[in-house]
């Protein structure tokens, strides 16, 4: 797991940065972010229905919240 690219989804996200979102989402190797980046940047272009849109935007930030802690969690259990 690359922590940095739960950062950059967050930030991109916060800050509208569709384009470095839609960069990120071709870069990740992470194939479930890609696919919740995918949904959102679809919907938010394409559909009218904005609780649609939301539904995505916030499935997309559950995923990066869970993500996040599962790599922070991850990190603290490595020996030192």
């Amino acid at each position: 797991m690359n922590k940095m690219d739960y950062d950059r989804a967050l930030f991109y996200t916060h800050r509208s940065e569709w384009d470095n979102l839609l960069i990120l989402m071709v870069r990740t190797k992470d194939h479930f972010l890609s696919k919740k980046i995918e949904y959102f940047l679809h919907a938010y272009h394409f559909e009218k229905d904005y609780s649609v849109v939301e539904k995505h935007l916030y499935s997309l930030l559950r995923y990066i919240d869970h993500a996040n802690e599962a790599a922070e969690n991850e990190y603290q259990e490595i020996p030192i």
